[in-house]
């Protein structure tokens, strides 16, 4: 009898669930696991509540083992689900090099999800610096480990799994913050992030749909909470996305649900 395929429980456009779905696409797998889009907007369902043990953090993964949670454990047991082709690196040392990479994310993301939600123009260039300073250090990770090359190593692996849907959502950088990387100085992590947004595995999410669901981030509101005087959330799977207006650059001038095509 075949064991029953594990269940992925996510937010939609959530960079965490796009990591899995990415090792799946570069695994031919996409159909291993049964994603389940969770509407950020509503109160969790009991039996979600169950199976989380009471958390509302995702994604998390049920297995016919149990439940797992944190994106990167997930990773790492389903790299070891389907070792076939594998696309972590297999020689310890190379292994050790991708995962202090790896280990560069939780602060690179912190940083980029912080200045979206800030609602203090005097932060700004607070938060500019911290990303740039970011940047800088991959700079030096990759320029140190790979000086010519695109990825960490010869192709797209774990660590390009791993940062690249925060590339993705960082397009919410470069639409509210005016944010890019300067021309000067960073031309190694430049590349390594060019050729990771258009990889072929990577393409689940796009620039649009990031700006427009992550409109109510950047009023300082997220997953799912209402920003004040609005009644729907940009998150809501209704209406579609597709058929919204761009949202407004300035994030300090709040947008109306109607502004934003969510009604109203």
């Amino acid at each position: 009898m075949t064991s029953p395929r594990p269940t992925l429980y996510h937010i939609p456009v959530c960079p965490f669930s796009q990591r899995l779905e990415i090792l799946l696409a570069l695994k031919g797998l996409a159909d291993a696991v049964e994603f389940r889009v969770v509407d950020v907007t509503r109160p969790r369902d009991p039996a979600l509540l169950r199976l989380s043990r009471g958390t509302t953090a995702l994604p998390i993964l049920d297995t016919p083992q149990g439940v797992l949670k944190e994106s990167l454990v997930i990773l790492r047991y389903l790299e070891e689900l389907f070792p076939e082709p594998p696309v972590a690196q297999a020689d310890p040392y190379r292994r050790a090099v991708e995962n202090m990479l790896i280990a560069r994310e939780g602060d690179f993301t912190s940083w980029g999800y912080r200045w979206v939600l800030n609602r203090d123009r005097a932060r700004d260039g607070e938060f500019r610096d911290g990303m740039l300073a970011q940047y800088r250090g991959l700079e030096d990770f990759l320029t140190w480990q790979n000086p010519g090359g695109v990825f960490l190593f010869e192709d797209f692996g774990l660590a390009e799994a791993v940062f690249t849907p925060m590339f993705v959502r960082f397009h919410f950088l470069e639409y509210y913050e005016g944010f890019d990387l300067p021309a000067q100085g960073f031309d190694r992590v430049r590349r390594w992030r060019d050729a990771c947004l258009a990889h072929p595995a990577a393409q689940q999410v796009n620039r649009e749909r990031v700006v427009k669901l992550y409109y109510d981030y950047a009023q300082g509101y997220g997953n799912g909470a209402l920003p004040p005087g609005r009644q729907v959330s940009s998150f809501a799977f209704e209406p579609p996305w597709p058929g919204r207006p761009w949202p407004p650059r300035d994030k300090y001038a709040a947008a109306t649900d109607a502004d934003l095509g969510l009604g109203g």
